[in-house]
């Protein structure tokens, strides 16, 4: 049986302290996607087991190209 995971919310402080590896410039959470976003770059971090990868080569295109 599918079970869906609950949503976890990063906590608000470390969110104004992360910012893109690239660019040194502020991201967008997006809780539903677990993703960071730099809308600059058009570039997206995964969030993993509610942990921030903030890698350059871990780093996916955004928007999703489908």
């Amino acid at each position: 049986m599918y079970k869906r995971q609950a949503l976890m919310s990063l906590d608000s402080q470390l969110l104004d302290i992360l910012v893109c590896p690239q660019d040194k410039g502020p991201l967008k959470y997006l809780a539903e996607e677990q993703v960071l976003v730099n809308d600059r770059l058009g570039v997206a971090y995964p969030i993993e087991n509610d942990i921030p990868v903030m890698l350059v080569d871990h780093a996916t295109p955004w928007p999703r190209q489908n």
